[in-house]
C-alpha cells in the first residue's frame, strides 16, 4: 500500500535571492508532487514573477491553511503573506524588506509545524545581511528555528547519497575546535546523535568517529588527542549502548561511509565533514536540523544574488531537499532529544 503524502512547507527564503525560482522550478517536477504535497509560504507576486522568470507552466493557487491545498502537478499551493512591495524589490541586493519577509515565512512555516498541519520544512537560502538590515536577532535559519520552537543547541547533520555525517564543533577556528574536542563532548555527541537518528527512524545504527591527526595519531606518535580524548568518548558511548568506533582515519572513514559500513560519521570540525559531503556531491548535500519538535531539511548554498532573477540557479539541491523531508516524515518522531 502507497504511503499517505505528507505536507511539506517551503518558506520561499529571500524573495531577492534564488529562492523562489529553485522552488518553482522543483514544482514542475512529477516525482515532488508523487512523494509529498508542497506548500510554499510566501508572497504570491513574488512567486508569480518567479514563474515567468523560469518559464514554468504553473498555476497559482492561494490558500489560507494547508488543509485546503490541491497539491496537483501544475498547481502551486501558496499562503500568501503578501509582505514585499514588487516596485522595490531588487534582484541580487540586500534588502530590510526581503530580509523581514524572509523572517516572516519561516515563522508562518514554524507555527505550522508546532501545531502539526505541516509534517516538515524544506527551507530555502536567507541572507544574512538582509536579515540585519531589517533588525532580525537572528544570524541565521537556525538560530532563528532554535528560538522559535524553544528548543535547546540543535544538531546539524549533512546527508549525501546515503551518508549521514554529524558535527562535533562547527563555526570555530581549528584551534579553538581542538580544544572542544573532549571526551565528554564525544561521549554526549554520540548519544544525541543516535538519538536524531532514531527519530528519522534509522534502525540497527553504526557510527564512526572521524580521526583528528594523520592516521589518527598512530598511538600519540602524531598527536594525542586520538589517545587522551576521543576514544575515551567514545569507549563511554560504548557502555551506554551506542554502536560506535574509533577514531577512524579521516582519510578513509568517509568512503567506508558512504559505501555502507556505517549509518554515520561524527566529524570533529566543520570543514571535514563538509570536504567529504560536498566532494561527494556538491548539489545533493542536503542539511538536516535535529533537535527540533518538526523535521527540517535545507539546502547547503546560499542566495546567490550574483545570479538571482536570471533563470540560471539549478533547482537540484531545492528538489533533494524536498525529497528527503518527504522520505523521513513519516518516520519522524516529534518528542524532543
Amino acid at each position: 500500500m502507497a504511503t499517505e503524502r505528507v505536507i511539506i512547507s517551503i518558506p520561499m527564503g529571500d524573495p531577492a535571492g534564488i529562492g523562489p525560482e529553485i522552488a518553482m522550478k522543483s514544482l514542475t517536477k512529477k516525482e515532488i508532487y508523487d512523494v509529498c504535497k508542497p506548500l510554499i509560504i510566501g508572497d504570491t507576486a513574488v512567486i508569480k514573477k518567479a514563474i515567468s522568470i523560469v518559464n514554468a507552466n504553473l498555476e497559482v493557487n492561494e490558500v489560507a491553511s494547508p488543509a485546503e491545498g490541491k497539491y496537483e502537478l501544475g498547481t502551486v499551493d501558496v499562503i500568501n503573506l503578501n509582505n514585499i512591495d514588487m516596485d522595490k524589490l531588487a534582484y541580487g541586493q540586500v534588502s530590510a524588506q526581503c530580509g523581514q519577509g524572509a523572517f516572516e515565512y519561516i515563522k508562518k512555516a514554524v507555527e505550522l509545524a508546532m501545531a502539526g498541519e505541516v509534517k516538515a520544512l524544506a527551507t530555502t537560502p536567507i541572507n544574512k545581511e538582509s536579515l540585519k538590515a531589517a533588525k532580525v536577532p537572528y544570524i541565521g535559519h537556525t538560530e532563528m528555528l532554535e528560538d522559535l520552537a524553544s528548543s535547546d543547541d540543535p544538531l546539524t547533520m549533512f546527508e549525501v547519497r546515503g551518508m549521514r555525517i554529524f558535527f562535533l564543533t562547527r563555526h570555530l577556528s581549528l584551534k579553538d575546535a581542538i580544544g572542544q574536542m573532549t571526551k565528554e563532548r564525544v561521549h554526549d555527541y554520540l548519544i544525541r546523535c543516535d538519538k536524531a537518528l532514531q527519530r528519522l527512524g534509522v534502525e540497527g545504527r553504526r557510527f564512526a568517529v572521524a580521526g583528528l591527526n594523520p592516521h589518527s595519531g598512530e598511538g600519540g606518535l602524531f598527536g594525542w588527542e586520538e589517545v587522551e580524548e576521543i576514544k575515551p568518548g567514545i569507549e563511554a558511548a560504548l557502555k551506554d549502548g551506542i554502536n560506535a568506533e574509533g577514531p577512524v582515519p579521516a582519510d578513509s572513514v568517509f568512503f567506508q561511509a558512504l559505501n555502507g559500513k556505517y549509518d554515520a560519521v561524527l566529524s570533529l570540525y566543520h570543514d571535514q565533514g563538509h570536504i567529504a559531503a560536498k566532494m561527494t556531491d556538491f548539489h545533493r548535500t542536503i542539511s538536516i536540523t535535529n533537535g527540533l519538535p518538526f523535521l527540517r531539511t535545507s539546502v547547503d548554498h546560499g542566495t546567490a544574488f550574483d545570479i538571482a532573477g536570471k533563470n540560471i540557479a539549478e533547482s537540484v539541491s531545492m528538489e533533494e531537499c524536498i525529497m528527503l523531508a518527504a522520505q523521513y516524515a513519516p518516520n519522524f518522531t516529534r518528542n524532543t532529544l
